[in-house]
């Protein structure tokens, strides 16, 4: 190839993955692009020698402990044909599949969505770091792709990226699955998890809900992110010795103990992030509390907007407006196929009659379609 194809074919290794089924529809939906694809558990996929022929883009969506060899694989097989083409990778360390790739003769770049393969169909309000290594005259094609995934993009190097990750990532997931290890030793006195959650805080509600979807999810991508990252150690030792530290206190109890904890874990740390990140975070805090109360009110109702355009709301409004119905909150979604569905709560003591009343005018009207609980 010597110029970039505005509408270049997209290859992926590891097709039949999570990310890769993700990437696939993303890209022929939303960029109307075709794709092909190979990965070991899809009998059907595309052989390796037609995907590096025929690919304009390379995008690796592999196993974290697997990519940089399997991209050394296919540097051999590809043997210079990947000349003016471009190579990308989302795994979540960056360090050695850029290095990889740059041994390649093709354009190079490393992304990283922070987060799991969403059920919407871009990763709009979700970050996307960026590691630029290799690029010319493929530049202008990857900033439309970044357009398009409508991710906040941020741009790091490789070793700024895995060290931010073991603190990011590694150390996040270790004290979350270090406390659901806690919780599972302490079940026998207080009882298993949905025991305590009728006693819960805002913190504790969020911190097992981040637990949960760690436990949810793919454990060998958590296994790899933690073994994955050659930072990932450092970090954790830096956490336990921050625990032990706190528990040689807490164990010790006198005023002594007690001013030693306000100096080194309040008012050290206030002082290390600052006011304003300390403000900034707080007023996340409260934002997710709210949501997460919205969230738990029984009075709701989910509804599907099938004409998503300007003034589509508002009329699903005004018909509850008309019937007297007051809405307390309204959250906003979009499935994977794009649909866009609202939750409403309501007031306390709304008129059961008033809500029916709304609901069979929606049906009626085709403004807006109550979906099931």
């Amino acid at each position: 190839m010597s110029e970039p194809t505005q509408r270049p074919r997209i290859g992926i290794v590891g097709s039949a993955g999570a990310y890769g089924r993700w990437l696939r529809a993303f890209f022929e939906t939303r960029m109307g692009l075709e794709v092909i694809g190979h990965d070991p558990a899809d009998p059907a996929a595309t052989g390796e020698d037609a995907l590096l022929e025929q690919a304009d883009v390379l995008l690796f969506s592999a196993p974290i402990r697997r990519t940089p060899e399997l991209i050394e694989r296919y540097v051999r097989l590809s043997a210079g044909r990947e000349a003016g083409r471009l190579w990308l990778d989302v795994t979540s360390v960056k360090a050695a599949p850029v290095a990889a790739m740059l041994r390649s003769q093709a354009e190079v770049a490393g992304l990283h969505p922070m987060a799991a393969p969403p059920k919407s169909p871009t990763l709009k309000g979700r970050v996307l770091v960026v590691c630029e290594a290799r690029l010319s005259s493929w530049r202008p094609w990857l900033e439309s792709l970044l357009a398009a995934l409508e991710a906040e993009c941020v741009r790091a190097t490789p070793e700024r990226h895995d060290r931010a990750m073991a603190l990011v990532q590694a150390m996040v997931h270790a004290s979350h699955l270090a406390q659901a290890g806690v919780l599972r030793e302490q079940a026998g006195l207080v009882g298993p998890l949905a025991a305590l959650m009728p006693l819960r805080s805002a913190s504790f509600e969020m911190d097992a809900a981040v637990a949960a979807r760690i436990l949810s999810l793919n454990p060998a991508i958590y296994e790899d992110i933690q073994f994955g990252n050659p930072h990932a150690p450092e970090a954790l030792r830096a956490l336990a010795a921050q625990l032990a530290r706190m528990a040689t206190l807490v164990g010790q109890g006198d005023d002594v103990a007690r001013a030693g904890f306000r100096a080194e874990f309040l008012d050290a740390n206030r002082d290390a992030w600052g006011e304003q990140a300390l403000a900034l975070g707080n007023y996340t805090y409260e934002r997710i509390g709210y949501l997460l109360a919205d969230l738990s009110d029984t009075h709701t109702l989910g509804v599907h907007l099938p004409e998503d355009r300007p003034g589509s709301l508002r009329s699903l409004l005004h018909v509850f407006e008309r019937r007297g119905v007051n809405i307390a909150s309204l959250h906003s979604s979009r499935t994977q196929a794009g649909e866009l569905h609202f939750r409403l709560g309501f007031s306390a003591g709304t008129p059961a009659g008033q809500l029916a009343d709304a609901v069979a005018e929606l049906a009626q009207t085709g403004i807006g379609r109550v979906l099931p609980d």
